[in-house]
């Protein structure tokens, strides 16, 4: 089990991301949250099997291959508190 911390950039906001990041990280198995932030980027914690988050990104990423400019992906500390995976806002 791993947890990776998400930042996607570009025209992220307004065009279903969370919701099709919602259902793909569900559909993976991953727990954790995806939301809008402030700046206009979406972040996402994602937390599971390492090969289930490599490819649950990269299906987001495709699915949204004219949308985003730019992913940053760290590797953070796995949290507990997450036993599912949510919208937050």
């Amino acid at each position: 089990m791993t947890a990776k911390h998400i930042i996607f950039i570009g025209q992220v906001q307004g065009v279903g991301f969370r919701f099709t990041a919602f259902h793909t990280a569900n559909r993976y198995k991953l727990t954790g949250f995806v939301r809008n932030s402030p700046d206009g980027t979406v972040e996402m914690l994602a937390q599971g099997p390492s090969d289930n988050i490599a490819d649950c990104i990269r299906e987001i990423k495709e699915s949204f291959a004219g949308y985003t400019r730019e992913t940053k992906i760290e590797e953070v500390t796995l949290n507990p508190q997450y036993t599912d995976f949510k919208i937050t806002f």
